[in-house]
């Protein structure tokens, strides 16, 4: 890491630390911003990006969730979504989210091979330890990468201290468009201690892509 890069990272970490910090004054608020900050974006099992900053704004008011999450890494890769989720007292979840890479024209929401946006409906369902999420593409984007119809479902296991995860997808998922196990890992965090007002989180996942043949470990830190 060269020291230009090196001294964004800490300019942007104080950026989203003063955001954090505004937020946290004022907890009768429904809106949070913060960031996390990763070695590298790896996301089901694909290595998207190096290290990268990522920001989010989020409005919640009961079980409902409204925001906008993003990744902009230093190699110069940036995605920009839009989330809406619903949370029942049992365990179910409901959303969907809009995926979006900046540089693709922004309101061009045909559903052909010059669409940036892919709509993906999202649930989730959590019961005692155990976590399960299904997530189903519903329109072709080309300039979002998604033909349509690509399937993603996650098995999640929490173990005292690290949560045990298990993940296949089809279409862009995995290397010939076919079904196949593409994200198996392990995760764990700790909370560094800071001073008396804050701590910093920390976590760390190993991830293994049997279908790609790749192998990541990460850390991040989030404000």
């Amino acid at each position: 890491m060269n020291i230009k890069l090196l001294i964004k990272i800490v300019l942007l970490s104080g950026m989203f630390l003063q955001v954090t910090c505004l937020s946290a004054q004022d907890n009768n608020t429904p809106f949070t911003a913060g960031g996390d900050f990763y070695s590298s974006y790896v996301w089901r099992g694909v290595s998207f990006s190096g290290p990268s900053i990522q920001p989010y704004v989020d409005f919640s008011t009961g079980g409902l969730s409204i925001g906008a999450w993003g990744s902009y890494g230093f190699d110069g890769f940036q995605e920009s979504d839009l989330y809406v989720s619903y949370g029942f007292d049992f365990g179910l979840s409901l959303g969907l989210t809009d995926y979006y890479y900046p540089g693709t024209p922004y309101f061009n929401y045909s559903a052909d091979q010059n669409g940036a946006h892919g709509f993906e409906a999202n649930v989730g369902y959590d019961i005692a330890d155990f976590s399960f999420a299904a997530n189903y593409m519903l329109n072709q984007a080309g300039l979002a990468g998604t033909e349509g119809g690509e399937m993603y479902f996650e098995l999640g296991y929490a173990f005292r201290d690290v949560n045990i995860f298990l993940g296949a997808g089809d279409g862009w998922h995995s290397a010939d468009g076919t079904f196949a196990l593409v994200n198996l890992g392990l995760s764990t965090n700790r909370e560094i201690t800071i001073n008396d007002n804050f701590s910093l989180p920390v976590n760390g996942s190993v991830v293994l892509n049997p279908d790609l043949e790749q192998f990541h470990t990460v850390i991040g830190f989030s404000f």
